[in-house]
């Protein structure tokens, strides 16, 4: 009976079908193979209770915020603040290409969203002073994994409904994460740069660096406030969401004057539809974890697990293994909220801090974009950049093998993560 939901399951996903659909599917297989007729009925009520919780609110409101800050114009002028400060060292752009994603990472907080932005930006920036095509792309790809790291994140905040973490904690634990992914990516554009002795920009005056300083302070403040506002108890991280919207607001109208009334219909279009797709899958994700513990599968994953070690280190190496693998085939939002059931009870019977434990599922799971077959930010890359994906992949794996490095340190030095966190007590 599972061995044919599960089979269903799986040739639906080599089919290409959408994963909130091949849920529901599978759970509706699952309904009439077993017979249980009795659950059709409440069925529904169990996707209404997935989404029944507070925190959830923070997704279309960082959405939200993410879509008035494009629209205001702070995307560009993140990226001519990281090039007058980063651009002249050799490998100038690449550097840039990091920087301003770990500042975007503040605003839109999505992987997808950072690669499709960055690389019609600096794709043909790249090339035209000297990089080939297939590294600007690679490089974009990688950079953009700091998008659900650094906080606040969209990720985060699922993982944190879904495993009664603070939402809080887990944003102050992706800043330590977040700055070593960066610096490890930098590190590698730094020697890739000698190597291959790539070009370098001009070096600004320092009243061109402090007039663009000035001018980027609004979407610098974003991460600011809405850490600080957390940690201090000030709002809550939901609330911080609308504290975003209305910073990205007030300094499109007001201060750089590009953010238009006309431009709301498509602002709102645009973040209605990207929550209906991320509620949806949530929703059927709690539909398909009831079936699961009806056939007590997480009980007996548990037991297996504990019959092949006792050991929380090595348990994490097979957690990490199977989720590299994983996301071979799956992306990061349904690898969260399909297996976060799954999950849970091994944390909880190995003793691992939950906090440390979303933080290395999160980067763990978003390496999967940067993984063929199915890796998304490969082929938004290749789209958008006007890359071959073949000489895309080659020119990735690189950064791939940098980000599976940084992930084993954060999952041996769990103290690395925590202490931002354990710093500022309970949120």
């Amino acid at each position: 009976m599972v061995e044919i939901v599960l089979i269903g399951f799986v040739v639906l996903l080599f089919l290409q079908i959408p994963i909130p659909l091949i849920l529901g599917i599978t759970t509706i297989i699952y309904i009439f193979v077993s017979h249980n007729m009795d659950l059709l009925p409440t069925a529904p009520q169990r996707l209404y209770s997935g989404l029944e919780n507070f925190g959830l609110l923070a997704i279309p409101l960082f959405m939200l915020a993410g879509e008035l800050m494009n629209s205001s114009g702070l995307t560009t002028r993140l990226i001519r603040f990281a090039k007058v400060f980063v651009g002249h060292f050799r490998g100038g752009l690449a550097y840039v290409n990091v920087v301003a994603n770990m500042f975007l990472a503040a605003i839109l907080g999505s992987a997808i969203a950072q690669t499709a932005v960055m690389s019609k930006v600096m794709v043909p920036a790249m090339e035209e002073e000297g990089y080939k095509r297939e590294f600007a792309a690679a490089t974009t790809a990688s950079a953009a994994l700091l998008g659900p790291i650094i906080p606040p994140s969209m990720l985060f905040v699922i993982y944190a409904v879904g495993s009664g973490t603070s939402v809080g904690r887990m944003f102050l634990a992706g800043i330590m994460p977040g700055l070593l992914l960066a610096g490890a990516l930098m590190g590698l554009i730094a020697y890739l740069g000698y190597k291959h002795n790539f070009p370098r920009s001009k070096k600004e005056s320092f009243r061109t660096r402090a007039t663009v300083f000035v001018q980027v302070l609004p979407a610098l403040s974003v991460p600011v406030i809405i850490i600080g506002g957390i940690t201090s108890g000030v709002f809550t991280a939901t609330e911080s969401a609308a504290i975003a919207c209305a910073i990205a607001a007030i300094a499109g109208f007001f201060i750089y004057k590009e953010l238009k009334i006309s431009y709301f219909p498509k602002i709102l279009v645009n973040t209605a539809i990207s929550t209906a797709a991320v509620t949806l899958l949530i929703a059927m994700a709690t539909l398909f974890g009831w079936v699961l513990t009806f056939e007590q599968i997480p009980q007996h994953i548990v037991e297996w697990m504990a019959s092949i070690t006792d050991s929380p280190w090595v348990f994490l190496l097979l957690i990490n293994i199977f989720l590299l693998i994983n996301g071979i085939w799956m992306d990061e939002l349904a690898t969260l909220v399909i297996l976060l059931p799954i999950f849970m009870p091994l944390v909880d019977k190995f003793g691992i801090d939950p906090v440390h434990f979303g933080i290395i599922v999160c980067i763990n799971s978003t390496i999967g974009l940067l993984t063929p077959p199915v890796g998304a930010g490969l082929f938004i890359a290749s789209s958008v950049g006007k890359v071959k994906l073949e000489t895309l992949i080659k020119e990735i794996w690189p950064f791939v093998a940098v980000s599976i490095v940084v992930l084993m340190i954060i999952t041996y030095w769990p103290q690395f993560v925590l202490w931002i966190p354990n710093m500022f007590g309970p949120l």
